[in-house]
């Protein structure tokens, strides 16, 4: 029993430092188009974190961080994401939706198709492609943001700047 109680002290330094070394290390390993889309679409309302530091690999998918959650809510509206632009940052019913972020439209694996079906796309001013879509099998919406314009590579309605201003 003596045994455990000396080898927890050599646990604790471990989880605290050699596992938040590793944690750190995979962040600075990430580019810096990465960091700044995470830390812009993602880090503003989370409550996990306000910025990069607290990133997670997301299992699901993509580059963003898997533990983001929304964390600002709006009375009325239910809660945002603080950081999207508007159409792309009300959550709705679906709680656990996060912001899929992706290098390239290739890069992405997702087909659109009938059980993922895009809605709308926008061209935002860095010229990253954001898509708001359904998969009306799980009655899930989705939010993919590409870091690239991939505008012409989406079949669904075009969204501009003047219909962003012009969304509630």
């Amino acid at each position: 029993m003596n045994f455990y109680f000396a080898f927890l002290p050599f646990c604790f330094v471990y989880y605290f430092f050699v596992l938040r070394f590793v944690k750190n290390l995979k962040i600075n390993d990430m580019k810096d188009e990465f960091k700044n889309a995470i830390e812009e679409y993602q880090c503003p309302g989370c409550i996990s974190g306000y910025d990069i530091e607290c990133f997670e690999h997301n299992t699901d998918g993509g580059i963003g961080c898997g533990r983001h959650m929304a964390g600002t809510g709006i009375s009325s509206i239910g809660k945002i994401f603080l950081g999207m632009p508007k159409g792309f940052d009300r959550l709705g019913e679906c709680t656990r939706l996060k912001p899929y972020i992706f290098e390239t439209f290739e890069s992405s694996e997702w087909k659109y198709d009938m059980w993922n079906i895009p809605v709308w796309k926008y061209k935002n001013e860095q010229g990253h492609t954001l898509v708001r879509g359904i998969m009306p099998r799980r009655n899930e919406p989705f939010i993919h943001i590409f870091l690239e314009d991939c505008i012409s590579k989406i079949n669904c309605l075009e969204i501009i700047q003047d219909d962003v201003n012009g969304m509630d």
